[in-house]
């Protein structure tokens, strides 16, 4: 127990660089994770809840493949990363789940002020992936987030679906532009990311009659599934998928505002 938590998936270990804009995550350290040379590393990947019994914050109901997940990971410096795990009494969960949470969120949105086409470039990318089977229609409704959030009982994704809503306007400008070149860009966008919740959404049912009961119960852990199944096939299809790691939690979060992800507030 232990070892497999520290396998870490490329895919992970790149997420966590992008997103850490190459500082320590803890905000009252100001190291860079890459020393002066511009070739030696010195970040450390720390897990929020342990990998092996013996080490800090271990949760025993977490499984390896959750223990070693891009959301139980958190880049610092050499240092910090000892401090971190010698004081676990002081560095709580929830401590350095702030950390992590603030710390990508300044990242996210300097790299999108310096470069607002990375939305751009994630919608196209998601876009341009080719499926199989026949995709759903996907309309455009649009609901008050509050009420959606309330309904579906979410809990833990509920502070990133209010923060990357205000980017809601830009990313529905960019689809006005599409449509008006002749792309059906979006249709085919939303219709990928409907297909993942439903289809996850019957893994979790399953037939059985109380199936809003069900989704409110799971619904932080649907989004995260719904986001890691999106990262796979990006991963899988792109060769490039840094700039992707940026934007893609925005175009999520409009997904979630349009009913492709979760349930429609049912009228009472």
């Amino acid at each position: 127990m232990g070892d497999n938590a520290r396998k870490y998936k490329p895919s992970t270990v790149r997420r966590l660089d992008t997103l850490s804009c190459n500082e320590c995550a803890n905000p009252e350290c100001n190291r860079k994770l890459i020393a002066k040379d511009g070739e030696t590393i010195v970040s450390k990947i720390c897990h929020i809840e342990a990998a092996s019994p013996n080490g800090p914050r271990y949760n025993s109901d977490m499984n390896d493949d959750e223990r070693r997940d891009f959301n139980n990971l958190i880049l610092l410096c050499d240092e910090c990363h000892s401090v971190v795990d010698n004081n676990e009494t002081k560095y709580t969960v929830s401590l350095l789940k702030e950390w992590k949470r603030n710390h990508e969120d300044k990242c996210r949105q300097g790299k999108l002020i310096k470069n607002p086409k990375l939305i751009n470039q994630a919608v196209n990318a998601i876009a341009s992936i080719e499926f199989e089977e026949k995709l759903d229609d996907a309309s455009l409704n649009t609901f008050d987030i509050t009420k959606k959030i309330e309904y579906n009982s979410i809990k833990e994704y509920k502070y990133t679906i209010e923060e990357y809503s205000k980017y809601y306007g830009k990313l529905n400008s960019l689809y006005g532009e599409l449509e008006m070149q002749g792309s059906f860009k979006k249709e085919k966008l939303l219709r990928i990311i409907r297909n993942l919740y439903l289809k996850i959404k019957g893994e979790f049912v399953n037939g059985q009659a109380n199936d809003l009961e069900i989704i409110q119960n799971n619904a932080d852990k649907i989004l995260k599934i719904v986001e890691d199944r999106l990262w796979q096939i990006i991963d899988k299809n792109q060769s490039n998928t840094d700039d992707i790691y940026i934007a893609l939690p925005i175009i999520i979060v409009d997904a979630f505002m349009r009913c492709k992800i979760l349930e429609e507030p049912r009228q009472l």
